[in-house]
């Protein structure tokens, strides 16, 4: 990539911001060389600093579900800031993005909002805690629900054994409230939850990982997880921070039928801006502060300008466009396995909706993060660079999911084949 602009950006960002970024993965260590520094956006497409046009299949890590700058969300967002950007006081419009929530996901009965995506899992699992009076959290490895210290936790040598710390900072007594086991692994659930099924708080899961790559959950994995749950007195969540509004308008549980205790939501229902949501039973969320004793707060929540975004992003948000993101989102996937096919590399595609993931490893289907850290990264790392330099912008990570947006076209998706193909073929 000859993009010199951002390289004396990415010098100036690293003498004041650590690693030169403001979230870890867009640094470019996982792929090599410097981030590109993105100007602006409109579409499908981003443009670097010196200009150049990229197709965007990062979508700011799934929000840009409609393409950059649609006019409708941004007449809204004007709108609302022309109004004032923060009160610090309710407004009727968050009164709306809870009515248009809870139309959405049946399982939310009540509903708080928050800023990120870290806020609402975070919030979620406390309130899951004060509900039940108890302190287990079970999560699966390779499933991020944000940076929160009790949820910054690998396994332990065994099923019961308490979780140790996979972050400096975080004290050895938080991580030992969580056990993790390996996603979609039924059998381990249902020996941890006969082993201390009464110690159980929560057990929350991306019911599409996104952050080892696009992994689906196999049959009757999310069935057990809301099953047992609901045996042992146990709240089961859903983190759809990326699959909710994704995968469909009601993300997985609209997908699968299900019905969590709670929902933790983002990216998509805040059309761009910082907006995050969870929710669920009432009984457990009448537990939040001021009902309950289960405090949380925030001053930024609900922002009239994020919740603005918001809503206008979801009410165009239909059955026609989920047609297209479905149509765009195969002829990718069709077209990343037939260009492994022609030029004979080793790899698999997974998708789910308008999210996937190609993954470089011996072509086997990935179910879980020992499957997922199979994969040759130096190969992924020197296609992402290629693709770079034919104007393609995917995630610079082998184990983060590719989104597809409405604004894509039949063009867009075809050339992004071609250059992939040729991306294969470099071996440089």
């Amino acid at each position: 990539m000859n993009d010199p602009i951002s390289h004396k950006l990415f010098e100036r960002a690293q003498a004041l911001i650590p690693g030169g970024v403001n979230s870890p993965v867009r640094a470019f260590r996982a792929v090599g060389g410097d981030p590109v520094f993105i100007a602006r956006a409109e579409g499908a497409y981003v443009y670097g600093a010196n200009g150049a046009q990229y197709t965007d299949y990062v979508g700011s890590w799934g929000p840009m579900i409609l393409g950059h700058t649609h006019p409708e969300v941004i007449k809204a967002i004007v709108a609302a800031a022309a109004n004032g950007t923060s009160y610090g006081a309710p407004t009727e419009l968050e009164v709306r993005f809870a009515e248009k929530l809870t139309q959405l996901y049946p399982s939310i009965e009540m509903v708080r909002a928050v800023s990120s995506g870290t806020e609402a899992t975070m919030s979620a699992i406390r309130a899951a805690r004060g509900f039940t009076g108890r302190d287990v959290t079970v999560k699966f490895e390779g499933c991020y629900h944000g940076h929160a210290d009790f949820l910054l936790v690998k396994a332990g040598s065994g099923l019961a054994t308490l979780g140790v710390p996979d972050s400096a900072g975080v004290p050895s007594s938080t991580a030992g409230h969580t056990s993790t086991l390996a996603y979609n692994d039924r059998a381990a659930l249902r020996e941890l939850f006969a082993a201390r099924g009464d110690q159980i708080a929560a057990v929350i899961v991306e019911p599409v990982v996104g952050n080892m790559g696009c992994v689906p959950p196999v049959p009757g994995f999310l069935e057990e997880i809301v099953a047992l749950c609901q045996k042992h007195g146990a709240v089961s969540i859903f983190d759809e921070v990326m699959t909710g509004c994704r995968v469909a308008l009601g993300g997985m549980q609209q997908r699968t039928g299900l019905t969590p205790d709670m929902t933790c939501l983002g990216k998509i229902i805040g059309g761009g801006l910082p907006l995050a949501a969870y929710g669920g039973k009432r009984a457990i969320m009448q537990q939040v502060a001021p009902l309950g004793p289960v405090y949380q707060a925030g001053t930024l929540s609900g922002n009239p300008v994020a919740v603005s975004a918001g809503l206008a992003t979801l009410e165009r948000l239909d059955a026609g466009a989920y047609e297209k993101l479905e149509h765009l989102a195969s002829r990718l996937e069709q077209g990343l396995l037939a260009a492994l096919a022609r030029t004979k590399t080793s790899g698999h595609v997974q998708r789910v909706g308008s999210m996937l993931t190609l993954f470089f490893n011996d072509g086997s289907p990935v179910r879980d993060w020992a499957d997922a850290k199979k994969s040759d990264t130096e190969r992924f790392g020197r296609w992402h660079r290629a693709m770079i330099t034919r104007g393609q912008y995917f995630p610079p990570s082998q184990f983060e999911a590719a989104f597809v947006s409405i604004a894509h076209t039949e063009a867009d998706i075809d050339a992004t084949v071609r250059a992939a193909e040729e991306a294969m073929l470099e071996r440089a």
